[in-house]
């Protein structure tokens, strides 16, 4: 079965340097059926203006990724770790047992465009950690790039969950497949463009949350770019 979540019935927080808007409730956005999906707990796209930011704060017991659409995010945290973000990077933060961080956009002229992710992790109290590796678009280009898993794959961020995230940039008309093992479930997210997954069509900022077929039953996701496309695909326990 699949779900749509689009993006006009998102969430929204709207303030002078921050327009964001949430797939599940965040923040003062509350929706009592769109709280998660598995352990996916947050998918916020925010725009930030330029020399605006999110001040030093303090997270714990979650995996945090942070993946740059547009322009640059200035990263700082408890950890010692400083970087810039941008389009083709992608960051894991591990909050564990707690940390501190900050981001801002250090242009004065351009806004941040980025999704913010959490994931539950598959215990609570562990060690901090960070980490942030480069995909390019030739990397991702008409394919499924992993680019987060528990095992760090292929060069992946290490993420601790039974979870499996995949970045694409598809060109018009070109198709795409993934294999769903028996009893996972999938999380599409349409980054940019439009796209049609089995016959169901979504634009920028839609979701589509699959769920797992029977037990012993596998199922193939076809995934075909109407438009010039980036999308995220979560494969979930």
């Amino acid at each position: 079965m699949m779900r749509i979540r689009h993006g006009r019935d998102r969430g929204a927080t709207e303030i002078g340097w921050l327009d964001s808007r949430h797939t599940f409730s965040f923040g003062d956005y509350y929706d009592p059926d769109h709280m998660h999906f598995r352990a996916l707990r947050v998918i916020n796209e925010d725009r930030v203006a330029p020399r605006g930011g999110f001040p030093t704060h303090p997270h714990r017991d979650m995996e945090i990724i942070t993946w740059v659409i547009a322009g640059g995010l200035q990263h700082q945290d408890s950890m010692g770790n400083g970087s810039l973000i941008s389009p083709s990077k992608v960051q894991r933060m591990s909050a564990g047992t707690g940390i501190h961080h900050s981001e801002v956009n250090p242009s004065k002229t351009d806004p941040v465009h980025f999704l913010q992710i959490w994931i539950v992790p598959d215990q609570r109290g562990l060690t901090p950690g960070y980490e942030q590796k480069h995909f390019s678009a030739g990397d991702r280009h008409n394919l499924l790039k992993i680019v987060a898993a528990p095992d760090g794959r292929d060069g992946a961020v290490t993420i601790h969950q039974d979870a499996r995230l995949h970045a694409g940039l598809l060109d018009v008309g070109t198709k795409v497949t993934h294999e769903l093992a028996p009893d996972r479930h999938a999380w599409l997210q349409v980054v940019q463009g439009e796209v049609e997954v089995d016959g169901v069509q979504l634009a920028a900022g839609d979701g589509a949350a699959i769920d797992a077929e029977p037990a012993a039953k596998a199922r193939t996701l076809a995934i075909a770019a109407r438009s010039d496309a980036e999308l995220l695909l979560f494969d979930l326990a």
